[in-house]
């Protein structure tokens, strides 16, 4: 099945080459690159699922880099990273606020029955594709922990 989100994106492209928009064409070809590699060294072709995943890994390796950029005094490199995050996020869904996400988190213990940290693992099987892209990973694992804390 065709990603709906993936079409979008690449509907992204054509405005943007249209608008002569530089930046932000420059960063929606970038993200059409990595669906493009993946699909050829998987010979595979996106879902949405799968869509929003790299979507949300792109966003994650950027906040890493301006953060690094930032602490090296490197601002220009850091509002470039932060501008390439905006644009990658205008195709992730609306973030989630963090009483979504605790509720999330204490659903998915109780629907698994989990006990302790042990069962870490199942409560983050659960909660991951519901968050996917519309919360941070990190963020999310240490509420899992404080729940078990």
């Amino acid at each position: 099945m065709a990603s709906e989100l993936k079409s979008t994106i690449s509907n992204a492209v054509k405005d943007a080459m249209r608008a002569k928009a530089k930046d932000r064409l420059g960063v929606l070809r970038m993200v059409m690159a990595e669906f493009k590699r993946i699909e050829v060294d998987e010979r595979i072709e996106l879902d949405d699922a799968r869509v929003l995943a790299v979507l949300d890994k792109m966003v994650k390796q950027r906040r890493d880099s301006a953060k690094q950029y930032e602490e090296a005094g490197r601002e220009e490199l850091a509002a470039t990273e932060h501008a390439e995050i905006a644009v990658i996020s205008d195709f992730l869904p609306q973030a989630l606020t963090a009483e979504e996400i605790a509720q999330i988190v204490n659903d998915a213990i109780a629907s698994t029955g989990a006990a302790g940290m042990g069962d870490m693992g199942k409560v983050m099987g659960v909660v991951k594709p519901q968050v996917q892209g519309r919360a941070d990973m990190g963020e999310v694992s240490k509420l899992v922990k404080a729940a078990f804390a």
